[in-house]
């Protein structure tokens, strides 16, 4: 059996753009009707490899639309960047690990399952998924041994500067359409990916 690929997804940001609605209960479509954003990504993701859902300490509705799937919820503190959330989502872990973002309804399990597969054939290589026209997006693939890396990030820039120090190693792997790109911020994104959906 072929050794499993953790994934974090993170989805501890405050969506303060989004005007008092929370971004990750909102209701997107799946198979059998619809469900909350983050309940959706996380059965993506758990879909491929063992998944750690970061959110923070006072996201309770976060936290119980996940909390019987079969994912390890881990917590950071009110207010923690980025970086807070990679690393608490990376700690005592072994292997490369796929780091997704949770605002972003159009990655599918199959992207993911597609960039641990690509893992496997070249376990050296940084995989960034982009745009069909190669614009670089999300999620990320980070060989094991750039975990020590991720673990000292500080800060709410994420791994840019990891991507950036090893750039050669980054390899773009392109998904249809935008779907790498696209994340929702505003009442107003929600809305016209919604139209699209129609």
């Amino acid at each position: 059996m072929e050794d499993a690929i953790d994934i974090v997804l993170l989805a501890a940001g405050r969506a303060t753009r989004m005007r008092g609605a929370d971004k990750m209960l909102q209701e997107v479509p799946v198979m059998l009707g619809t469900e909350p954003l983050i309940r959706a990504m996380a059965r993506r993701c758990a879909r491929v490899g063992p998944t750690r859902v970061v959110i923070a300490r006072d996201q309770d509705a976060r936290r119980a639309a996940v909390a019987d799937l079969d994912v390890e919820i881990v917590d950071i503190p009110p207010g923690g960047g980025m970086a807070a959330s990679i690393v608490a989502g990376v700690q005592g872990r072994d292997g490369p690990m796929i780091v997704v973002l949770a605002d972003m309804p159009d990655v599918t399990a199959n992207d993911i399952y597609r960039l641990a597969g690509l893992s496997r054939q070249a376990p050296q290589a940084i995989l960034r998924a982009a745009a069909a026209d190669g614009t670089p997006g999300h999620p990320v693939l980070f060989p094991a041994d750039l975990r020590p890396a991720l673990e000292g990030l500080t800060g709410d820039a994420g791994a840019r500067a990891i991507l950036q120090a090893h750039e050669a190693r980054v390899h773009l792997v392109p998904l249809d359409g935008e779907r790498a790109l696209t994340d929702l911020d505003t009442p107003e994104d929600w809305a016209r990916w919604r139209k699209a959906q129609r």
